[in-house]
């Protein structure tokens, strides 16, 4: 919904935190997934027919990928739930849970099964062969772990370039945790697609599957930085992670435009879902009204605000005496 405003051209908090429509982040997981469990399977035929320690790496990595898709779109389902009158902030944070889990399951099972197997080759190696079927299966898994890329890249880039940030700034402080997944989980599959061709290629030109291994067990560190790195930005929103300067910008700008509003003291703007804000504030109304008015004007002021876009609640107060106006961070 657009911003009720007296400057057309500000942006709402929720379009500063440049988190996208649930349709279009359902949309890119959706892509993943396909792209994810057809190289699952391909990967893990080639693993079977090659007996490659990178290759098995790289299966139980797309398969991690698979069952994260299916957390990040039961995520979406559950975040987009109304509020009631026991969550009146609504589900939002659902998609953190979900996504955490998403986060968990990179760590547990992509990181741990890759890294055991990779050590469990140098201990007791196994030949690989067949090494014709591993590249070709590395080069159709590139083509699609790109196409999944292209689609999450491009949504952050458009949200980048509207917030001012770089990409990789966009990645990390986006609010919608799918689409960082997303992206940092294909963003890795082309990584490990590497690290597997370069093992397999040393393997077929030394004779020695301690490359392999070594590439195994690459892939499964590469997999637990990934997976630390969701974790802890999903467990920081959960907190109740404040939004970034921008955000909190575009939320002062959008109150001081309100008629009734003289001047802000107090803001503080909480991220309670993928592009979903809690917007508290004490602000001096103009003209000095008594308190019944007072009390009417900073109702209609939270019923405006609320219907600003992904803002799901707010609640306004009176400034105290003596407190200094807010600039601009």
């Amino acid at each position: 919904m657009a911003v009720s405003s007296g400057n057309p051209q500000a942006p709402t908090p929720a379009e500063a935190d440049g988190a996208k429509p649930e349709r279009e982040s359902a949309l890119t997981v959706i892509v993943a997934f396909g792209s994810n469990l057809v190289v699952a399977a391909a990967k893990t035929v080639a693993a079977v027919v090659t007996n490659s320690a990178a290759m098995l790496a790289e299966a139980t990595h797309s398969w991690a990928d698979t069952a994260n898709e299916v957390f990040l779109l039961v995520a979406q389902r559950r975040a987009a739930l109304p509020p009631d009158d026991r969550h009146p902030l609504g589900y939002g944070r659902e998609v953190y849970v979900w996504s955490m889990f998403a986060g968990l399951g990179l760590l547990a099972v992509g990181a741990g099964v890759s890294i055991t197997h990779g050590i469990r080759e140098l201990v007791d190696p196994t030949p690989a062969d067949n090494f014709l079927v591993a590249y070709l299966t590395l080069a159709v898994a590139a083509i699609a772990e790109t196409v999944s890329f292209t689609r999450a890249r491009r949504q952050l880039r458009e949200t980048a370039e509207r917030t001012r940030r770089s990409l990789w700034g966009q990645v990390m402080r986006t609010s919608d945790p799918t689409v960082r997944a997303v992206f940092l989980e294909d963003y890795s599959a082309l990584i490990g697609l590497a690290i597997a061709a370069v093992g397999i290629a040393a393997n077929q030109v030394t004779g020695s599957t301690i490359p392999d291994a070594i590439g195994s067990i690459l892939i499964g560190v590469l997999l637990a930085v990934i997976g630390f790195v969701l974790v802890d930005r999903n467990r920081s929103f959960l907190v109740g992670e404040v939004a970034d300067d921008w955000v909190w910008n575009a939320a002062l700008k959008n109150l001081l435009d309100q008629p009734e509003v003289a001047r802000v003291t107090r803001l503080v703007v909480s991220t309670v879902g993928a592009g979903q804000l809690f917007v508290t504030a004490a602000v001096d109304l103009a003209g000095e009204p008594g308190e019944s008015a007072a009390s009417a004007q900073l109702a209609a002021l939270e019923r405006r605000a609320q219907q600003w876009q992904g803002v799901v609640k707010a609640e306004f107060t009176l400034s105290r005496p003596g407190e200094e106006a807010l600039q601009p961070h």
